[in-house]
């Protein structure tokens, strides 16, 4: 799905990602993980095209995407959260959902001056996935922190896509909502979906995932199912403190 080939990226002298190799698998939940600093969202920002990386190559599908822009990028079906959820404070559940919906700019372009797309049943099937249950014409601004971080993950799943990358999508959420995204995290599994998540909850990742890598100083140090992770004296020196 998503192969990694010798890329760093370093900012003055340090090496944020620094030489890294690896394969995402398809139809499988991964797991980045590593202490803080240690080169996670910057990777996902390399794979993603936000960053451009200083070597390397990344492919997707067996097509090249490094260094080709972010857009072109998520074009080509990368679909991703960020640690901060992003909305536009006056737009509607719906609204979000819609843009999010459609696959390139000129299309969202044409949607402000033509008639609407009706979008309706894959919105509804979208939001009751994800068990976002508030009116379409709720504003963002409108949402708890909870709903928030459930519209973000709406709208990555919503966007034509084949892999999911989402960055720490239960960070700061209360346990019953955390347990809640694990269980839409195995639906989508079971779907098929291929998924990249930077995680700090260990429980959490370790009840999900399917193989885990862990990044310590830009390098990726680990690599396995998360029981072997678990026990790996690598991870536990690095991640753990131990």
């Amino acid at each position: 799905m998503i192969k990694i080939k010798n890329v760093s990226k370093h900012f003055g002298g340090v090496k944020a990602v620094n030489h890294c190799d690896f394969e995402i698998k398809k139809g499988k939940i991964n797991a980045l993980i590593g202490p803080n600093g240690s080169g996670k969202t910057t990777l996902f920002n390399v794979i993603s095209n936000l960053l451009k990386s200083d070597s390397g190559e990344i492919y997707l599908d067996g097509e090249k995407i490094s260094g080709i822009g972010d857009f072109k990028v998520s074009r080509l079906g990368i679909s991703r959260t960020f640690q901060e959820v992003r909305f536009f404070r006056n737009l509607s559940i719906k609204d979000h959902l819609e843009i999010a919906l459609r696959e390139d700019d000129e299309q969202l372009f044409k949607g402000l001056f033509e008639k609407e797309i009706d979008f309706k049943e894959r919105i509804q099937e979208v939001l009751d996935l994800v068990g976002l249950n508030k009116s379409l014409n709720t504003l963002a601004q409108d949402l708890s922190y909870g709903q928030k971080k459930l519209l973000d993950l709406a709208m990555a799943i919503i966007k034509p896509h084949k892999i999911l990358m989402l960055d720490e999508p239960v960070a700061g959420v209360n346990p019953k909502l955390r347990k809640k995204i694990q269980e839409i995290f195995k639906t989508l599994n079971k779907k098929g979906e291929t998924i990249l998540i930077i995680e700090h909850d260990m429980n959490f990742i370790m009840g999900i995932a399917d193989h885990v890598f862990v990044i310590d100083e830009g390098a990726i140090i680990a690599q396995g199912k998360p029981k072997a992770i678990q026990n790996n004296k690598k991870v536990l020196m690095a991640y753990l403190g131990e």
